[in-house]
């Protein structure tokens, strides 16, 4: 079997773009922003993610248990700075606020619903920038594939088929590897968006059983 050596050059990322070309550069910038994308998503989900606290769990229960003694206003103060971040704490006291007001079921039933796609909708841009690369990695992967080969059957052509063993082989090498690279690349964010998607679907059942709890009572 010929062996095929990896051109030299400065690095790992020069001997990839050397090999791959513009295709593999892309693929490298699209790696690049899936990463940025991914770290601002833990951040964010990390800060801002609505989430379901002990404290507030209690706070819920006593709301169905005697909604009269419950306090939207000193759940809020109580909550302190960290607490505040969370957009379920709002949305539950914001809930709590508007029953103790009498205000309209409906408008209260919409606006909780509104209220709680809001609060999602922050992770829905990077989310969908994680899917979009996971898809269009291996596109591009077999793009530059296919320019390889044209490329390197346009060689075999030019010296009327007396291109060697090991010159077509070689030439079949570089365009396979950026069908492995789009590969190396789609896989992890492939993975990547469905555990993001599977914690956002949790996220939501929590928010909807939780207003429903609060709801109820009222009803």
């Amino acid at each position: 079997m010929t062996n095929i050596s990896l051109p030299s050059g400065n690095g790992l990322l020069a001997q990839l773009t050397e090999i791959g070309g513009p295709v593999m550069v892309m693929l490298l910038v699209i790696a690049l922003l899936g990463i940025v994308a991914f770290v601002y998503l833990m951040l964010l989900g990390a800060l801002y993610a609505p989430r379901l606290p002990e404290k507030l769990k209690k706070t819920v229960i006593s709301w169905q248990q005697n909604s009269d003694a419950v306090s939207p206003e000193t759940i809020r103060k109580e909550a302190g700075r960290w607490g505040r971040l969370n957009p379920l704490l709002h949305l539950v006291t914001d809930t709590m606020d508007a029953l103790k007001n009498r205000q309209d079921d409906r408008q209260i039933r919409e606006t909780a619903t509104r209220d709680a796609q809001e609060a999602l909708e922050p992770f829905e841009a990077p989310l969908k920038i994680i899917e979009v690369i996971a898809a269009l990695a291996p596109l591009l992967g077999l793009l530059g594939t296919v320019l390889g080969m044209m490329e390197a059957f346009s060689a075999m052509a030019a010296t009327d088929g007396r291109a060697s063993a090991t010159q077509l082989s070689g030439g079949i090498f570089e365009a396979l590897t950026t069908t492995a690279a789009g590969l190396v690349v789609a896989i992890p964010f492939a993975a990547l968006a469905a555990w993001v998607e599977f914690r956002l679907r949790r996220i939501h059942t929590i928010i909807n059983s939780t207003l429903v709890s609060i709801l109820n009572v009222a009803g």
